[in-house]
């Protein structure tokens, strides 16, 4: 069945931001914290912005996530409301994926099409045309 979770942006503060939820909900950090080091080509990066969060993701009650990423100013970003949270779309297949990223992309904009990417995801992020971001996924590990 496919899930819905929140993925949050922030300007920098991200393991902050997520120490205080995990004080406040408990759990814990979903394969660890990933940093922008980790990343091929992250070494291409600032040396300010390499040990900042890439993705960090924390349980909260069953089989929900609370995902996050620190905004790179490297590359542009910048948080504001609007641009802070995406919903993220874990689908049941490729196939799934497509079909859901083709649907709320109908009318919008993409950000980053469908492609496999480094981490094992099939990924992509889109704006629908009521400029709702999201980001849909297919694990075929999950």
């Amino acid at each position: 069945m496919p899930t819905i979770n929140p993925y949050l942006n922030f300007q920098g503060n991200t393991e902050e931001a997520f120490n205080f939820y995990r004080s406040i909900f408990g759990g814990d950090f979903i394969g660890g914290i990933s940093r922008f080091k980790d990343a091929p080509e992250g070494d291409e990066l600032p040396e300010n912005e390499q040990n900042k969060v890439m993705h960090i993701g924390l349980a909260f009650g069953e089989n929900n996530l609370i995902m996050a990423t620190d905004a790179l100013e490297s590359m542009n970003q910048k948080v504001k409301p609007g641009n802070n949270i995406y919903l993220c779309i874990s689908a049941d297949s490729k196939q799934q994926a497509d079909d859901f990223f083709k649907g709320l992309s109908a009318g919008g904009e993409t950000e980053m099409d469908m492609q496999d990417m480094f981490w094992g995801d099939y990924f992509g992020m889109c704006t629908d045309k009521f400029d709702v971001k999201w980001m849909v996924s297919f694990n075929k590990e999950a």
